[in-house]
């Protein structure tokens, strides 16, 4: 292919900062391996930073290699799945690449997960051991013996426990409060239980010997099985290959050409397909420092940009929209940051505005999902970033716009349509489930469900997802252009839009928002505002407040959960008039 056809056919490789390759060389290797060498190069350089305490790669790799010996010789086998329940710590890190160096397979769950949310995955993971929270060994403990009982006796044969505050430094292990959330009935169940720190067993441990990760078919075999968020459905499992997440890692690295002088902060889950992959694999893979927050709170963050100078930080809108609006904002200096990525959910051109003004970062919107192991596609980091747009695709990776009705018929910059992806990061599948695997992945083409338009210099912009869209009165109606007009209104923090089944018009729109701290504001305000900005179709036909808007452990705002809930007719509409009247 002539050089001019390939520069028609991938239009956005003429907006590549000049750093980025439009191609990568990815190694036949595994994830652990790639971690290994990374191990080698950098051992004497800081890899996780956690509340102020440092760990070096080689003291890291150290741990990974003790740990893996130390499943090894219980008897977990190449295949075999550990799942992790974890929030970001030390702990995570090093479980995470000791299961990957002995074949096994990584099962990342949300520690916040329900009794029956546990035992669904378990059940269709076939999850042989995990490693968790101490705060949820109650939970855990029950889910196990309800399996045990059913005659499940391979499920969770082993449970290990550690606790959030094993690697702070003195005196916060003694007084972070996480230390004193254990119920009585987890107390009793941590007296019997195995812990993390004995697996570890730093002193006469074993070691691992041999990887047999070094047998796996990279490119075939599942890696992590991570599941979907579950914003829409029951969440599925989602099979990631090494190659995958390797491919990921690279693309992610070659964008803002991360290296050894980096520090990244990581707040967002590594459990999430986002923090596993841009704030884990892809600073460790580089030599670059991750520092590690357990949760999203807007003071423990700007505290740990200030003191640890790190040059990217990356988050979901709602982090930005916390920052943005924490009151003692001005007390921290955030002027290290060169670039922010965001990701996981629509980013209003108001909250970029502010907080690029206010920090003077470069916030790069991108797009990815969990499919394709996260992200995909961003808008560069020196070259021209365009508000409202979630870039262009990373290197070798493929867009295009499909039509709704077919997916067949490739249309042309301007329309809207589906947007389908090929790429070496995609998934092997869902896991036992084939129906939907088929559906999904098409002559190579992931089928996203997304809808997007494309304009003439290959930029890409999110209209909303397929199941989204809201039909009123015959009219089509994406949630994200009425959000975005929301985040204007100057009283308004968060926004989300549904539709709600209307006898007359088929869906009417139904805006949720909450207010910024001090502010208030009627519904009559909001519509009256929304009526200056759009078509009259897509004008919310009733308001709702809320203190907060239902989120995801990774801060994207719950739409299904709204959704499921009957709008309230009385008490949080008549909770704003009495906040506006007492303004």
């Amino acid at each position: 292919m002539s050089q001019e056809n390939k520069r028609h056919e991938f239009p956005w490789r003429a907006q590549y900062d000049q750093q980025v390759p439009h191609y990568l060389s990815y190694p036949e290797e595994t994830v652990d391996g790639l971690f290994r060498k990374s191990v080698q190069k950098n051992s004497g350089e800081v890899a996780l930073i956690y509340f102020n305490k440092k760990m070096s790669y080689s003291d890291l790799g150290n741990k990974v290699e003790r740990l893996a010996g130390s499943l090894q010789k219980l008897g977990i086998d190449p295949g075999d799945r550990v799942a992790l329940l974890l929030a970001n710590c030390p702990q995570y890190v090093i479980a995470y690449y000791a299961i990957l160096a002995i074949g096994g397979v990584v099962v990342p769950v949300n520690p916040l997960s329900t009794e029956s949310e546990l035992l669904h995955i378990f059940r269709d993971a076939q999850v042989k051991a995990a490693i968790c929270l101490d705060l949820l060994a109650e939970r855990l403990e029950n889910v196990r013996d309800i399996c045990h009982q059913a005659g499940e006796t391979q499920l969770l044969k082993h449970t290990f426990y550690t606790a959030l505050n094993e690697y702070m430094p003195f005196p916060l292990k003694f007084l972070y409060p996480f230390t004193r959330k254990l119920s009585p009935g987890g107390k009793e169940r941590l007296k019997v239980a195995g812990r993390f720190k004995d697996l570890l067993n730093e002193g006469n441990g074993p070691v691992l010997k041999d990887y047999p990760s070094q047998k796996v078919d990279v490119r075939k075999d599942i890696a992590v099985l991570i599941y979907t968020g579950g914003t829409t459905g029951r969440p599925k499992g989602v099979m990631l290959s090494h190659y995958g997440l390797l491919a990921n890692a690279y693309q992610a690295i070659a964008w803002v050409q991360m290296g050894s002088k980096d520090r990244l902060v990581t707040v967002l889950p590594a459990f999430h397909g986002f923090g596993m992959s841009v704030c884990m694999n892809a600073p460790l893979f580089s030599g670059a420092s991750t520092i590690l927050i357990p949760r999203f709170e807007a003071k423990d963050v700007l505290k740990a940009i200030h003191k640890h100078k790190p040059t990217y930080f990356a988050g979901v809108p709602t982090m930005y929209i916390g920052m943005i609006n924490y009151p003692q904002l001005k007390r921290y200096s955030l002027s290290s940051l060169v670039g922010c990525f965001v990701g996981a959910a629509a980013l209003a051109p108001e909250v970029k505005r502010s907080f690029e003004e206010l920090t003077g970062a470069r916030l790069m919107e991108g797009y990815g999902l969990t499919e394709g192991v996260n992200a995909l596609c961003c808008n560069p980091l020196r070259g021209e970033n365009r508000t409202g747009s979630i870039g262009f695709p990373f290197p070798d990776v493929d867009f295009k716009i499909r039509d709704i009705d077919t997916g067949e018929e490739e249309l042309p910059p301007g329309e809207s349509g589906e947007l389908v992806i090929q790429c070496p990061d995609l998934m092997l599948g869902y896991y036992n489930r084939p129906e939907e695997t088929a559906y999904a992945l098409r002559d190579g083409w992931l089928y996203t469900g997304d809808i997007a338009t494309m304009d003439e210099d290959g930029y890409f912009y999110l209209v909303d997802r397929k199941k989204d869209m809201i039909i009123t009165g015959g009219f089509n109606v994406y949630p994200r252009e009425v959000e975005d007009v929301l985040y204007e209104h100057p009283a308004v923090r968060e926004a989300c839009v549904i539709g709600v089944k209307d006898g007359y018009s088929g869906e009417k729109v139904v805006a949720f928002v909450s207010l910024k701290d001090g502010a208030a504001a009627t519904e009559q305000d909001v519509i009256a505002f929304c009526r200056k900005h759009l078509v009259p179709y897509k004008v919310p036909k009733t308001v709702e407040f809320r203190t907060d808007l239902p989120k995801t452990a990774i801060g994207k705002i719950l739409r299904r959960a709204l959704r499921d809930t009957p709008p309230a007719e009385g008490e949080a509409k008549q909770s704003a008039k009495e906040a506006a009247a007492t303004k």
